[in-house]
């Protein structure tokens, strides 16, 4: 592929007789992966169902390299949020955040949800992510993400990282800024990143990572841990911006970040001052492993006053009707299904369970607050397609299976109407293969069909 001559001149002084291997890299095929989804499958079920051919990535256990040609975007598994599509570098960032159970968790820069799909899946069920997202479009790609895998912990917002930092200071146990920037390491994905590359976009591209970074730092607890990446192989992006952020921050230390499987240090000798401890950083190369170009530094703040204590979210009170309409969907259509001590959200008429121990939400843009149960029509519940997702096939009292090979699951993955039971049995839950998939309503011996149309194969 062509690249821009400045930035051949720039990386040929900076890798010296290494710049050789790092532009042939660009020549060979990109990898592919995608990274299980343990909050659905495991690698042992998975191993009985596995369509593909795969390879393991060593970051951790369920990444794997994948094979395009077998289109693992269009198979219905994917639909059912088993796995989620990631560049193979990329899984490796959201892991040395040393997520733990019950965690609070901010993705400050999140879209398209890899990265978020992974703590979510780390914090379990009593965590608390907030994913933010200051695109609006990419916000709304980032809650489909979080939706098709099924996860109940999130609330997705649309917010400049300004207003999140006076709403949550000192509040996160750990935060991840995967900061947007030039995209030097996604020349290869995407080669409109490499025709507008300059210098001066990388040196803006710095200064919005410096105020971003500052932002973070208000929102990060004492004691807590704070992961800083980016996609792009520049010094003024990565080891000058960290260097730049500690002499800002005394309270802030690096912290080491294992060098193995490929990973290679940070580069000291490339920073301002040449602070040694940026060897504690860490640099992906194409040229040495199968993935593209990263960076990635992990930062603990320093012990001290607790963390704030944000106020919870209020749980919404139904009116008697809405109550109803309810539990009468729940009796009939769900069980073991329980919310706990987690507290209804009523957007309007759209009814949400938020996560367990949300913090207020007052005056954000909301994109998602938590799970999406359905709405009220008149003197009814319908479920939305994100319950349906969230859920394990047990917790349905009617189900169909479709086969993921069978045109029965094309079928409906297209919105078409199956045939039913004479039982009228009301909300369906349609699986594929024993995994929830969507809903389907029936009458008259007839499933309508409940898959989204925005979904659908055309």
């Amino acid at each position: 592929m062509e690249l821009p001559e400045t930035f051949m001149e720039k990386m040929g002084q900076l890798l010296g007789k290494e710049a050789a291997d790092f532009f042939r890299s660009y020549e060979e095929p990109r990898a592919s992966g995608l990274r299980l989804n343990p909050a659905k499958i495991s690698e042992t079920e998975w191993h009985a169902h596995n369509p593909f051919q795969l390879e393991k990535i060593p970051f951790a256990s369920g990444y794997y390299f994948d094979e395009e040609k077998d289109k693992p975007g269009k198979h219905p598994y994917h639909a059912a949020g088993l796995y989620y599509i990631q560049e193979p570098s990329a899984m490796f960032i959201a892991g040395q955040l040393g997520l733990e159970k019950g965690d609070k968790v901010l993705d400050l820069c999140a879209a398209p949800g890899g990265k978020s799909t992974q703590i979510a899946s780390g914090i379990g069920e009593n965590g608390f992510l907030l994913a933010n997202e200051i695109h609006p479009k990419r916000a709304r790609a980032l809650s489909e993400n979080i939706e098709r895998l099924g996860f109940s912990n999130t609330v997705v917002t649309n917010e400049t990282p300004e207003k999140l930092s006076r709403h949550f200071e000192n509040y996160f146990d750990k935060i991840l800024v995967d900061a947007p920037c030039s995209g030097e390491g996604m020349f290869r994905k995407d080669p409109e990143a490499a025709r507008l590359w300059s210098q001066e976009h990388v040196e803006a591209c710095a200064a919005k990572q410096r105020a971003i970074l500052e932002h973070a730092w208000k929102m990060l607890k004492p004691g807590g841990t704070l992961v800083y990446s980016t996609c792009t192989f520049s010094p003024e992006e990565n080891e000058q911006t960290i260097e730049a952020f500690l002499a800002r921050h005394e309270d802030m230390a690096l912290v080491p970040i294992p060098h193995e499987h490929g990973v290679g240090p940070g580069k000291p000798e490339w920073a301002t001052e040449k602070r040694k401890d940026l060897s504690n950083t860490a640099r992906l190369w194409p040229h040495r492993l199968k993935g593209e170009g990263h960076f990635a530094a992990k930062m603990r703040k320093h012990p001290g006053e607790a963390g704030q204590t944000a106020p919870p979210e209020k749980t919404t009170k139904l009116s008697k009707q809405q109550e109803k309409d309810w539990t009468t969907f729940a009796e009939n259509t769900l069980q073991h299904f329980d919310p706990g001590r987690r507290s209804f959200f009523l957007y309007k008429n759209e009814l949400f369970l938020l996560p367990f121990n949300c913090p207020q939400l007052k005056g954000l843009r909301l994109v998602r607050c938590g799970l999406h149960l359905g709405a009220f029509k008149k003197n009814r519940f319908e479920p939305n397609h994100a319950l349906a997702l969230s859920l394990k096939a047990r917790q349905c009292k009617h189900r169909t299976d479709l086969g993921a090979g069978s045109s029965e699951c094309i079928r409906y993955l297209k919105g078409e109407t199956l045939p039913g039971t004479k039982e009228n049995r009301g909300w369906v839950l349609i699986t594929v293969d024993g995994f929830p998939l969507g809903w389907s309503k029936e009458a008259g011996g007839i499933l309508k069909n409940f898959y989204p149309k925005g979904l659908r194969i055309v």
